[in-house]
């Protein structure tokens, strides 16, 4: 099938969408974004006056209804994903949906059965994969560069809701899916599984929300903070590996987006963009060449995110103008439902105060 195929794109949900899917879209040969929702109508005609998308509306199934879209980018607080990624499949779309998959793993895994059913393309948004670094590390500790993986880590951390005056939104709320754990803790544990090609078999999780109540914009009222604002995790991979994952949007100074990994004969370190390798008794961190980072086109910011999304973008418009099913190195819905059993698994162990076993996937 002809590469000059063009693919509609219809985005529900107005934030990411904005600073980096449209633009990373619309950079895409052969690719049209042609409408987008946001429960704020006035918003979502902004943001399509601004980046130049024909239809804009604040009734989300008018992005299904489209008669010229064929992916549907699901981009909402993670409480709407269950609904809109079983309509949206319905009516035949391919779907590419944020992460945290859902609010729990029964929703997500109603989420992954519906797409593997259904046959069509279904994907989450774990574009960290697709980062050179995380590519050539993964291809480095399954080579057994490494020798026998003992441990891994991942540190994300930031004071981008440190601050006492940041208002109260969806983050803040955990019947919405907010939280850090949810945000970023489904990056780590997808990184981890995919990186190490193993799955968790025991989960401990410590959360906190250090913030009791935030101010609503618009109403001026105190809203309490329900979703956790730092999260600390211990996983095993049966016997043999162990990993930690230290998070935190509450913590000053320079802000870290760490993975690392450590092995019988060295290690490895991927930070942003960046891969280092280090062996055993070097005592030092060797930098891993890398091509060269490409120019990203107008719009995008320049981080991990966008560029890891722009790379992503490209390989699910090649999937679907060649007809294709899958996305190679992609995290399926099925790896969204993988991912979301940790998540629990974690907010499980904090409440009882104990290691959760997880039984390994059917």
């Amino acid at each position: 099938m002809s590469r000059e195929v063009r693919i509609g794109v219809g985005i529900i949900g107005a934030g990411f969408a904005r600073s980096t899917q449209v633009p990373a879209f619309r950079a895409c040969p052969g690719v049209d974004v042609l409408c987008i929702a946001s429960a704020h109508r006035e918003k979502a005609a902004v943001v399509a006056s601004e980046l130049g998308i024909p239809h804009a509306t604040d009734d989300w199934r008018d992005v299904l209804a489209h008669p010229g879209v064929d992916l549907v980018c699901i981009s909402t607080p993670p409480a709407l994903h269950k609904q809109m990624a079983l309509e949206a499949l319905a009516a035949g779309k391919a779907v590419l949906c944020e992460k945290p998959t859902a609010l729990d793993a029964t929703e997500a895994e109603a989420m992954f059965l519906e797409a593997r059913a259904r046959g069509g393309l279904a994907l989450l948004d774990h574009e960290l994969r697709f980062l050179p670094a995380r590519q050539r590390a993964r291809a480095l500790i399954l080579g057994g560069a490494l020798g026998a993986v003992r441990h891994a880590r991942v540190v994300y951390r930031s004071d981008n809701r440190a601050s006492a005056s940041r208002a109260w939104d969806w983050w803040s709320d955990a019947a919405q899916g907010g939280g850090v754990l949810g945000a970023l803790g489904s990056h780590a544990v997808d990184a981890l599984r995919h990186l190490l090609w193993r799955e968790p078999s025991e989960v401990l999780g410590a959360l906190k929300a250090h913030t009791v109540e935030r101010v609503e914009p618009g109403s001026g009222n105190a809203r309490p903070v329900t979703a956790d604002e730092e999260a600390s995790v211990l996983l095993r991979f049966g016997s043999d590996v162990t990993a930690t994952v230290e998070l935190s949007s509450m913590e000053a100074g320079e802000p870290v987006h760490m993975v690392e990994v450590f092995g019988a004969y060295g290690a490895l370190r991927i930070e942003r963009h960046r891969l280092w390798h280090s062996a055993v008794g070097s005592r030092v961190w060797e930098p891993v060449e890398l091509p060269a980072l490409a120019p990203l086109p107008p719009g995008l910011p320049d981080n991990e995110w966008a560029r890891g999304f722009l790379l992503f973008a490209r390989e699910v418009v090649r999937a679907m103008q060649e007809g294709m099913r899958l996305v190679e190195g992609a995290a399926t819905f099925e790896d969204g439902w993988r991912n979301q059993r940790v998540l629990d698994a974690a907010r499980r162990s904090h409440e009882e105060r104990r290691w959760v076993e997880l039984p390994p996937p059917v």
